[in-house]
């Protein structure tokens, strides 16, 4: 992987995130440091998500098939969207106690 690609990947991570923030309307702990970091675990909990279905269920629909620099888009995105969730959760949690 050269430079050129992770600052495609970093760059598709953010906006996977913004996006997940949208589906998901939570605050984002960590400014863009906390953007970047739930989308880059978004875009890696999506993509094993997508190739544990394609293997096991032999789910693969064309439209989960659509990648930038070889991030896929919309397992990217559900996938930090499920990391925003589970993280505003924890963090949650962890005040009420």
């Amino acid at each position: 992987m050269d430079i050129t690609q992770l600052v495609v990947q970093v760059v598709v991570a953010i906006v996977c995130a913004g996006v997940a923030n949208i589906l998901v309307p939570r605050r984002i702990p960590g400014k863009l440091f906390g953007l970047v970091m739930i989308g880059l675990l978004g875009v890696w909990v999506g993509q094993w998500g997508f190739a544990l279905m394609r293997q096991r269920l032999g789910i693969a629909f064309p439209f989960l098939t659509w990648d930038i620099e070889g991030v896929l888009i919309i397992p990217a995105i559900i996938g930090s969207a499920i990391v925003l969730y589970l993280v505003t959760l924890f963090l949650k949690m962890g005040h009420f106690e």
